[in-house]
């Protein structure tokens, strides 16, 4: 009598989000994607890209398949489209690595929540719209958040501080949300081009100086503001330094930078390199003097963790998974309390054998986050809802 034949899965990843144009939900989508398919030989994998990305993404396994998914986030058309391209793939499971699942989704999913910073933070400083169109996108945004959550078969979480705050928030059983932490990229990492070589890079981009650093996005939980005011008072006492602010230009960006003006008419020694790519990033994380991370709110946290891995003392805000993905290899402080974010920031500065010993558990801290490890635990999270 012959045996049936084992059915071959086929798992569908949403990765418009694919790389830098991702930002930091990129990176984690491109990490988990790449190492994912290398990982799994048995099931087939549909990957649906964006006309951006689309060329980005390649693989060596004969079991992947693109698809073009040429729609925007957040979008009507989302809602739409997606569902027919995911309908149309004939797939056994399909994962998000973001909220933005479409409600018509109609295949068992498993969705990624990072943080819950637009339940947490519906601040009309945080978005470019009319405030009445703001207030109902940002309905709609929970109600979306809400059925993901409620439908996907299991919930993956970026760290135990966003698993307490979904169940919290959303009164679902424990069990159902699996913590797999981020990684630190192979792209980054000890070392650099050599002492002339980085500093030549860092003249490219007008730092000429020494300088604290913060690299990412520039949204108002982000609490740069704050950091260029706090900054203002340092600089009087110590106007040899610079402020290196790095990320994508974008209107969140332009209003720092505006906001900026406030304390610097001309010669400013607050600096908006705009993007900049991992291997000149490198060079900017192991020449910073300090990295700082002055946000409210985060899911996980991934710049600090890049600045460790490139030797670079952290200076952190003490709120939310910060504790948790940092430990004892950060200096902390309360992000409201402009006082005590000078205190700290001038405390590093001053003491070298301090910064060393930042540096030296740093190297020890990034141990614990692996990419490889993360794309292992999500495997898992596939295997468990076949």
């Amino acid at each position: 009598m012959r045996k049936n034949k084992k059915k071959t899965k086929r798992i569908g990843i949403d990765a418009r989000f694919y790389g830098p144009i991702g930002k930091g939900l990129g990176r984690y989508t491109q990490e988990v994607v790449d190492r994912v398919t290398c990982l799994d030989k048995e099931s087939e994998y549909i990957i649906f890209l964006s006309k951006e990305n689309f060329k980005e993404f390649v693989s060596d396994n004969p079991k992947v398949k693109k698809v073009l998914a040429d729609v925007r986030w957040y979008t009507l058309a989302e809602q739409i489209i997606m569902p027919y391209l995911i309908w149309r793939a004939r797939l056994d499971l399909m994962h998000f690595p973001h909220f933005n699942v479409p409600v018509l989704t109609p295949v068992k999913f498993v969705v990624t929540i990072h943080d819950l910073i637009l339940t947490k933070f519906p601040t009309i400083r945080a978005t470019t719209l009319n405030p009445i169109f703001y207030k109902i996108k940002n309905w709609v945004y929970k109600i979306v958040i809400w059925l993901a959550i409620k439908r996907a078969k299991e919930v993956i979480a970026v760290s135990c501080f966003t698993k307490d705050d979904v169940i919290k928030q959303f009164k679902i059983k424990p069990n159902k949300v699996v913590v797999t932490y981020e990684g630190v990229s192979g792209m980054l990492g000890r070392g650099s081009n050599g002492f002339f070589d980085d500093k030549e890079t860092l003249l490219g981009y007008n730092i000429g100086r020494p300088f604290l650093l913060y690299v990412g996005n520039a949204y108002p939980h982000k609490n740069l503001e704050e950091l260029v005011k706090v900054f203002s008072e340092i600089y009087r006492k110590r106007p040899n330094l610079s402020l290196v602010l790095v990320g994508r230009q974008d209107y969140f960006y332009n209003r720092v930078k505006e906001f900026s003006k406030k304390y610097w008419d001309k010669e400013s020694p607050v600096i908006f390199p705009g993007f900049v790519p991992d291997e000149d990033l490198k060079i900017f994380y192991s020449q910073a003097l300090v990295y700082i991370f002055p946000s409210f709110y985060e899911g996980f946290g991934l710049p600090p963790l890049e600045a460790m891995a490139c030797g670079c003392p952290v200076i952190s805000s003490d709120k939310s998974s910060l504790p948790e993905i940092l430990g004892q290899a950060a200096a902390y402080f309360n992000p409201e309390d402009s006082g005590e974010m000078i205190k700290q920031i001038e405390k590093v500065i001053e003491d070298k054998n301090l910064r060393e010993e930042l540096v030296r558990k740093g190297y020890e801290q990034v141990k614990k986050y692996s990419w490889e490890e993360c794309a292992e635990e999500t495997l898992r999270v596939y295997r468990e809802v076949f």
